[in-house]
């Protein structure tokens, strides 16, 4: 059996939060996951699947937050898109020391550091074999990374968006704060938004929904997850066009 034969996916989009990068030390990034991160993002290219990562900021800077606090919304998303080129880097950084090929483009121009976002190129880096880091969102105000993720995914014609996060899957609410929420094991893109279950905003989920690109949702944290979804283990919660059946969690 060839490598490429254990995917069920040939293309991907990788979101990956900012907060993912810093562990447990509450700022920034840390070394040994962003090493760990690199680590696993090499065994799914291993597979040859062609990998694109979108990747936050909010390890850095949190434009909402700010902009909550009286900071001018449009200045503190800008500010916000330079903390994803710092991540965008450093993962650059911690991918090319296992030899994988990586390129960053960017929505804003900074040319002396990224390429500048251009579909036809990016879909040509893929197809090479070379891992597209996505940074600056959408390289506008008011929209998520999130957003950005649907966004690019779209554009590159992604087979499915891998949104990596801190806890199992989507649950019927915040697992933190209520014991009787439960997973939903696949859940439609609809339900969602009707719930209003957050996993994504509601642009991102409708960007998906109108052009039918499955969501699984899935703890970053156990090793070896990116991996399992990309062989099309059941991991997490998929987010998909199809409805609920019989018997799964959350209903």
């Amino acid at each position: 059996m060839s490598t490429e034969s254990q995917a069920v996916y040939k293309r991907i989009l990788l979101k990956l939060s900012g907060e993912a990068l810093m562990a447990d030390q509450g700022y920034g990034i840390d070394p040994a996951t962003i090493t760990r991160i690199a680590s696993e993002i090499k065994e799914v290219h291993s597979l040859g699947v062609e990998v694109a990562i979108v990747v936050g900021g909010g390890n850095i800077f949190r434009g909402v937050a700010l902009s909550a606090r009286g900071m001018d919304r449009a200045s503190a998303d800008s500010i916000g898109m330079l903390a994803t080129m710092i991540n965008a880097l450093a993962l650059q950084d911690a991918l090319e020391k296992q030899d994988v090929f990586t390129r960053v483009m960017s929505a804003i121009e900074v040319n002396k550091i990224a390429e500048p976002f251009i579909r036809r190129r990016a879909i040509r880096h893929v197809e090479k074999g070379r891992v597209v880091i996505f940074a600056a969102g959408t390289g506008n105000p008011y929209f998520t990374t999130d957003s950005a993720a649907a966004l690019r995914a779209l554009e590159i014609k992604a087979d499915a968006i891998l949104k990596a996060t801190k806890v199992e899957g989507i649950y019927t609410a915040d697992p933190a704060t209520d014991p009787t929420a439960t997973m939903f094991d696949r859940i439609t893109y609809l339900d969602v938004i009707q719930r209003d279950l957050k996993v994504m905003d509601t642009s991102a989920i409708s960007l998906c929904r109108q052009s039918g690109v499955p969501i699984h949702v899935f703890n970053l944290h156990t090793a070896g997850n990116i991996a399992r979804v990309v062989r099309g283990e059941r991991v997490g919660t998929v987010v998909c066009a199809e409805p609920e059946s019989k018997g799964q969690s959350g209903s």
